[in-house]
């Protein structure tokens, strides 16, 4: 049956998961955890909530779901010792740094790829499959078709069936960490995608907020297309909410009844939505948590009680019992899984009124209560006029019940060996000392007009527009053909670089973990762009057995620690344009206004203003930041080989300026600039 995957976010979550029927969970310890403010477990915490999903039969999977840095990775490693030597069933994560610890330490370890690490397509599945992923766990804006299609692959699928759906595709989202220094990518994001956004300045409308996801009508056909768990989203959530879900989701698996209504009203915004698993986006997918949504959480909340007041059952137990006059009892239990336990009891002295009978074993050892056992038949070997009082079975029926519980948990817990000094973290860096290179990235040949094309190293251009530059034959050896951040169609996007690879273009750049299978396939030099998080040695490592000439570092990352990175590869920084704070496949625009209206902005509570760069061809739309990136006066402050100048809307002559900007480390001329995160960093 497939697996019915809950979110803890606390013991009492974790409580409420089990004895509604959960057949997995996801928790965070104290550190590396995507949901930083979740109560998260201590060690110890863990240590317990190991054994108590083990006795259960219950998988326990450990997010270590953030981006790392150098300063970490030792940390990160110990604590992933610590989870190999507590029997944790696998690890959570999107940071290529835990692919190489994995690898390197403890290869028995099992890992699971983040939604975060934005894998939605058949080659970055099997890419994922390939750099050791046993699980990858999908992006939610996926359509049934996609969803099966990765399903029928060699690797296990995890799709998000209920609960919260951010705006923006995950492991995508700047605008928290850029607005206010709380990174999405660190567990810390302040959802700004929850406060008014519009697309006209002045008014309050909610135009990034999505109802949540609620995919239970989903259930049947999704199990039949080979996905393997249905992830449940809600670290961040009560109790009552994890018990409600877990419940419904369970019982529709066991084709029982469940209640829509009672689901509904633990926790939505105005309602649900399964909109992108039915290929219906923008249709009626946007809410907000309203004044009655919140009363009918409170009403619902002594029914919810009730759904976890009892354990669920989980084991059937055959036992046998032998009671002979004058001898110790013995009562011997079997479970399913072939496990045996046994207990002895007090001499069994002769009946001076009732004798034991079968009856009397029945009634007393079938009082399995709660506990996750139920009796499934008793057999009774009796010899003589033996008595044995209830309340000596009772502590035979609790000794089995702990002993049962113990052997279990041994049973299910498999521990992983670690050996730390397979682990070098000893990075060398290297300094450029030389000028970095100019790249430039544009969305319309008409910008390259003015521009010395001599004076740079790389053009990046959109798949489209690559093909039209390639047909003039123009600066042919500069190009690098950018794939498309996100796609619904992968294997037409894949006919482009193919073209223009025969046509003699010899680099691709990558923008997410698909196009480094699909580049190297095609013998092309891949370049990776922003969207793989880039903020260690160890993934900078990881990306290079993979293939990689070169790397952008993450824009979270402070300058100093870019500088820090190893330099196995030639590193590089977004040093210009607006960088995109969300990509979304949900329009905002479109649903609040129709295409027709489009004016390509969005204005939030302040009345700032958020470009919107429209890629309906592909499927997205990117939110842009409402202040010009610039740093051609702190190019100094940078030991990189090359940095990336992304234009947007910017006229030919105004890109050539800017590029002689930077040739000459000239101060902005614009009254508003940010520095990015590259001074100020994130939490």
């Amino acid at each position: 049956m497939i697996e019915i995957l809950a979110p803890c976010g606390s013991a009492e979550s974790l409580f409420a998961a089990l004895r509604t029927g959960a057949d997995a969970v996801y928790l965070g310890g104290e550190n590396f955890s995507a949901r930083r403010n979740a109560t998260n477990f201590t060690d110890d915490e863990l240590k317990k909530a190991v054994f108590d999903c083990h006795v259960r039969g219950v998988k326990l999977y450990l997010a270590v779901n953030t981006i790392l840095t150098d300063e970490q990775l030792k940390e990160c490693a110990a604590y992933v010792k610590k989870a190999c030597e507590l029997g944790v069933d696998g690890l959570i994560t999107q940071d290529l740094a835990l692919v190489e610890i994995v690898k390197n330490c403890c290869p028995k370890m099992e890992i699971h790829s983040s939604t975060q690490m934005t894998i939605h397509t058949k080659n970055g599945a099997e890419l994922a499959h390939d750099m050791g992923f046993s699980r990858v766990v999908l992006s939610r804006e996926l359509p049934f078709e996609i969803i099966a299609d990765i399903s029928n692959l060699d690797v296990e699928t995890e799709v998000f069936v209920h609960g919260a759906l951010c705006m923006s595709v995950s492991g995508q989202c700047y605008m928290s960490a850029v607005i206010g220094s709380r990174s999405a990518n660190r567990g810390l994001c302040a959802q700004p995608c929850r406060l008014p956004m519009s697309t006209k300045k002045g008014r309050e409308d909610y135009a990034l907020s999505l109802k949540d996801l609620c995919a239970i009508d989903c259930l049947d056909k999704l199990e039949k297309a080979g996905v393997s768990s249905l992830k449940i989203e809600g670290r961040m959530k009560r109790p009552e909410y994890v018990a409600a879900a877990v419940n419904a989701y369970k019982n529709k698996a066991l084709k029982r009844d469940y209640d829509t209504t009672l689901l509904e009203s633990v926790f939505s915004r105005s309602g649900f939505t399964n909109g992108y698993i039915e290929g219906k986006i923008n249709s009626g997918m946007f809410g907000t948590r309203t004044k009655d949504d919140v009363v009918a959480s409170s009403k619902a909340l002594p029914k919810l009680h009730e759904l976890y007041r009892k354990e669920y059952k989980r084991s059937r137990l055959k036992i046998q019992c032998i009671v002979i006059e004058n001898k110790p009892v013995e009562i011997i239990a079997k479970i399913d899984d072939g496990i045996e336990v046994k207990a002895t009891g007090d001499v069994a002295q002769t009946a001076l009124n009732r004798p034991c009978d079968e009856q009397m074993l029945t009634k007393q050892l079938s009082k399995l209560g709660d506990t996750i056992y139920e009796l499934e038949s008793l057999s009774a070997k009796i010899v003589g006029n033996p008595a044995v009082s209830a309340s000596q079975l009772n502590a035979l029926r609790r000794e089995l019940v702990e002993k049962l519980n113990d052997k279990r948990a041994e049973h299910n817990t498999k521990i992983v060996p670690f050996d730390m000094d397979k682990l070098c973290l000893d990075f060398k860096t290297t300094r450029t000392n030389k000028k970095p290179d100019i790249r430039i990235s544009v969305t319309s040949l008409t910008q390259l007009e003015k521009v010395d094309i001599n004076s740079i190293d790389m053009i990046i251009l959109p798949l489209a527009i690559a093909k039209k530059a390639v047909a003039k034959g123009t600066y042919k050896s500069k190009i690098a053909v950018c794939m498309p951040r996100f796609t619904y169609d992968e294997e037409s996007d894949i006919q482009t670089p193919r073209e223009l690879k025969n046509l003699g273009i010899e680099s691709v750049y990558c923008t997410n973990f698909a196009h480094l299978k699909i580049g190297k396939e095609l013998g092309l030099k891949m370049h990776t762009d922003f969207g793989f998080n880039v903020a260690n040695s160890l993934a900078i490592k990881n990306l290079c057995e993979v293939g990689i000439s070169d790397y952008i570092a993450s824009i979270e990352l402070k300058a100093s620690q870019i500088n820090r990175l190893a330099g196995v590869k030639p590193k590089g920084v977004v040093a210009y344009g607006r960088l995109p704070l969300m990509l979304t496949a949900n329009c905002p625009i479109k649903q609040s206004c129709g295409c027709e209206n489009c004016k390509g902005k969005l204005y939030d509570r302040t009345g700032r203003e958020f470009p919107v760069r429209c890629q309906k061809q592909h499927g997205y739309v990117e939110i842009l930041n409402s202040e010009v990136l610039y740093l051609a006066d702190k190019l100094h402050d940078f030991d990189v080989s090359f940095i990336k100048l992304d234009f947007y809307d910017e006229s030919p002559d105004r890109v050539a300026q800017i590029i002689n900007r930077y040739q000459n480390g000239v101060p902005s001329d614009m009254d508003k600039i940010t520095r990015g995160l590259y001074y100020r960093g994130v939490k």
